[in-house]
């Protein structure tokens, strides 16, 4: 997630093509639709009644914000990552939200069928908190992005899953900026350091389900030279090929993750703030570098799966150019397509097509929404149980009271 100023005149929207990316997508299945034309420069507003610029045939809905539930009366709620309960009973039903603030963070949850909205677990040390994701064994994990940021699991009652019965801190995934989390049904947690030089990690416990005690790896690809393996603005893309998962130190891991990671030279990324697991594919956005990289966990090779001005388009607002800029948070669409939303002045949601020809990279890549909101953000999208529904979380809009979650349906 992002703080800094917001500059730039807005400009008239214009969407050029970067092949292969294509004119239009077929409107048929769950969630298909016709792309905009463009970024929302045009409609630009911190008064909207819909907070986004979405293809026709879409309904967007509230589902909760500061008129809902307001947890820093006075202050943005900074409404960050969402996920839902995806397993035991009444799966589906209560959509999980971390806040972003300083100190004294918070999860909340709304009852989706109800409509109601509380807090779900606040403490004063929490620090910024983002990461969040439901894990196949029934716990939500979620994170702090800051430096020396932890992860905490809570442990939620059979019986009512609106209702913490314990946390634990979980050292063992490293000491880190944490941002996105992604917990693989084998009990692997993949986790991520949101810095320039940051890593991409793997954390598999001893026993599944236990995370407690186990072993954190660090991602190096094989072909680079040690020097090629630190952060390059001017290199990144060459950071392609085979990788191999590298052991670290889990005394030093419970310290500080990074450190550990650069003892054994592994692969630093530009800003990794997401990731997704589709299958055997893992996809982690790099904010810094306008890429969405894919993992191939079976293969164990990395490819440049999005990435500017390769198979979408550049941003520039100044020429009138709709375009790709800091992909941030990954969501996996109900047909196995890539979401993706942008930090970014009318954040942007894109959505990719499969590899079908295994080059690496998304075949398509296509412009589903924008957010008319300058000033805000799109922090967090997700996908529950009902296929024809996509759930976005908004940050720091300037209108008032808007921190929280809309719905975009298709109709």
């Amino acid at each position: 997630m992002r703080n800094r100023m917001v500059t730039g005149a807005l400009c008239a929207t214009v969407l050029i093509g970067v092949a292969p990316v294509a004119a239009a997508s077929a409107a048929s299945g769950p969630m298909g639709f016709d792309p905009i034309a463009g970024s929302a420069y045009d409609e630009a507003s911190t008064t909207w009644s819909e907070p986004y610029v979405a293809p026709e045939g879409f309904t967007q809905a509230l589902v909760a914000d500061e008129t809902v539930l307001d947890i820093y009366a006075g202050e943005d709620d900074l409404t960050d990552m969402n996920v839902t309960n995806e397993t035991g009973p009444e799966a589906g039903r209560y959509l999980y939200r971390t806040h972003e603030v300083g100190a004294n963070g918070s999860v909340s949850v709304v009852d989706l069928q109800t409509g109601e909205a509380k807090v779900l677990e606040q403490q004063e040390y929490y620090n910024r908190l983002d990461g969040l994701t439901w894990t196949p064994w029934g716990t939500l994990l979620f994170a702090e992005e800051t430096a020396g940021g932890h992860v905490y699991e809570a442990f939620l009652d059979p019986k009512d899953p609106t209702v913490v019965t314990h946390v634990e801190e979980r050292t063992q995934l490293g000491i880190l900026r944490h941002e996105g989390i992604g917990a693989d049904a084998d009990g692997s947690v993949y986790v991520i350091d949101e810095l320039n030089g940051g890593s991409i990690y793997r954390f598999v416990p001893t026993v599944r389900g236990e995370l407690g005690a186990g072993q954190l790896y660090a991602l190096k690809l094989t072909e680079l030279t040690d020097a090629e393996q630190l952060w390059n603005q001017a290199t990144f893309s060459q950071k392609v090929g085979a990788f191999e998962w590298v052991a670290l130190d889990q005394a030093q891991v419970a310290i500080d993750a990074d450190v550990a990671s650069n003892a054994v030279v592994a692969t630093e990324f530009g800003r990794p703030e997401d990731v997704q697991l589709i299958g055997q594919k893992l996809y982690v956005a790099n904010t810094s570098e306008d890429r969405v990289i894919e993992i191939d966990l079976a293969k164990q090779t990395v490819s440049g799966f999005v990435e500017k001005g390769v198979n979408v388009p550049a941003e520039d607002q100044g020429a009138e150019v709709t375009g790709f800029n800091n992909p941030d948070n990954l969501a996996k669409g109900p047909d196995g397509r890539l979401w993706i939303v942008e930090d970014n002045d009318f954040s942007d949601v894109w959505v990719t097509d499969l590899d079908k020809d295994s080059d690496g990279r998304a075949d398509t890549v296509e412009l589903f929404a924008s957010l008319k909101d300058q000033t805000a953000e799109t922090s967090g999208v997700y996908f529950g149980k009902d296929p024809n529904t996509v759930y976005l979380n908004i940050q720091h809009p300037g209108k008032e009271l808007a921190d929280g979650t809309w719905a975009i349906s298709k109709d």
